[in-house]
């Protein structure tokens, strides 16, 4: 009953609300409820810049346009919006007192979900552990990781799910070597963080919400236990070493328990959730523009614009939210303290202001890199240096492996607002290239 209650509070009247201003053509509405919208979201990525630089909806404003986007990131004028904190007060009562109390990735101590001092000193520590050197030090390791998945794939003939055997594979296999997570522990982060993906979504139906708290609850326990296990047998992973810097007595990187628990929930989940969105996104679009894939064959140099190219189409994070801290003029429109900014970072990175006919894939794109896909300002993603590492090599590796791929189907897509990416995708491998000749 407590679920049911929980669910009412912060999804069923969202999704009921969602549903009526569907019809009456509010764009927030369209946004969560339109199953049109999300099976195919660039028209209405159009539509809402045709609106103009910004949009206002019943509850919400919302913006496609890449220069106010990046001014509202990086402004101090707002903040971060937490898990159901723009409730009517009735429902926010009921959400409150029926919450399981479990960490959320849009619950502080989240460092999605809170701003400075608080955000300064979490990503100070987690900085301190995630350096760029140590990033850089994994370039190999992603590789041989890559590799290893490839030949056991090379033993398969016909049409396998990529999705599943191999772009979701590498991520949790090297987000578990750097965070220390067992081998025989990898398949269960894998499905928590499948389950737990929509939690960043508002409006979710009964069931899926139910398959979100089996997952958030599934994924605490186990962190609970994995966070004991390495302060007892502290390894040299890198998560080890975060649980080191935040026991060594400095203030400044001291993290609590319930700290250390959101972060590194937090960096787990995140540091493949996305990358997986990516590897898919990016093999749909080369099989999609095969000329593409033949520039890339010849001018190998291009794999990292075209991870940028690929990040800015099929953006992996489709969308944030900003909240005014105080009353502000944005575009114009005088906004009151409180008011909720949708910032559309997908429909941001087709802006044809910013790119040159932004709907075409084009992986020599001079300015590819200006998208918004990792965010910017205070909240860029800590991990974008990951994922470009993981999305260069991952992608270049599997079709320097499979020259001969080809799709097989029209896959499905995950059913998530907020994250975007392939649940399946059907490829046919073809032969593979033996290593020694590729």
């Amino acid at each position: 009953m407590k679920d049911r209650l929980h669910w009412f509070a912060m999804h069923g009247v969202i999704r009921c609300g969602a549903t009526i201003g569907k019809r009456r053509g509010d764009m927030h509405a369209r946004l969560i409820a339109d199953p049109a919208v999300a099976a195919n979201p660039v028209p209405f990525y159009e539509e809402v810049r045709s609106r103009g630089p910004l949009v206002r909806n019943r509850v919400t404003y919302m913006t496609a346009d890449h220069q106010l986007a990046h001014e509202l990131l990086r402004s101090d004028d707002f903040r971060v919006i937490s898990y159901g904190e723009r409730l009517p007060a009735p429902l926010a009562w009921l959400e409150r007192h029926t919450r399981d109390h479990q960490l959320h990735p849009l619950l502080a101590p989240s460092l999605l979900a809170v701003e400075p001092p608080d955000h300064t000193r979490y990503r100070k520590t987690v900085s301190a552990v995630f350096t760029s050197r140590a990033v850089t030090a994994l370039r190999d390791r992603v590789e041989q990781t890559a590799i290893s998945i490839l030949d056991r794939l090379a033993e398969q003939s016909g049409v396998v799910d990529v999705v599943g055997r191999y772009c979701s594979q590498l991520p949790i296999a090297v987000i578990s070597d750097m965070l220390g997570v067992p081998d025989h522990d990898r398949r269960r982060v894998l499905e928590f963080g499948e389950l737990a993906a929509p939690s960043l979504d508002m409006g979710l139906p009964w069931q899926q919400y139910a398959r979100v708290q089996r997952g958030i609850v599934g994924f605490n326990a186990w962190l609970v236990a994995h966070l004991e296990q390495l302060r007892r047998a502290p390894g040299d992973d890198l998560m080890s070493q975060l649980i080191r810097t935040t026991q060594s007595g400095d203030a400044q990187t001291y993290l609590d328990d319930d700290e250390l628990r959101a972060v590194a929930g937090l960096v787990l989940v995140a540091g493949f959730e996305t990358t997986v969105n990516l590897l898919g996104n990016g093999i749909r679009l080369l099989l999609d523009n095969p000329e593409q894939l033949e520039l890339l064959s010849r001018q190998p140099e291009l794999w990292t614009n075209a991870v940028e190219e690929i990040l800015r189409l099929d953006s992996p994070v489709q969308l944030t939210a900003r909240v005014a801290r105080n009353d502000v003029e944005v575009a114009g429109t005088r906004l009151t303290s409180g008011a909720v900014v949708v910032i559309y970072l997908a429909a941001a990175n087709r802006d044809p202001s910013v790119f040159v006919d932004p709907h075409r894939f084009d992986i020599q794109r001079a300015n590819a890199g200006k998208h918004l896909a990792f965010s910017t300002g205070r909240h860029f993603c800590l991990g974008a240096a990951l994922a470009r590492a993981e999305g260069e090599v991952g992608l270049r590796t599997f079709f320097e492996r499979f020259p001969e791929v080809r799709a097989a189907g029209l896959g499905t897509r995950r059913d998530t607002r907020v994250l975007r990416g392939w649940s399946t995708l059907p490829v046919n491998l073809g032969r593979a290239r033996s290593m020694a000749t590729s």
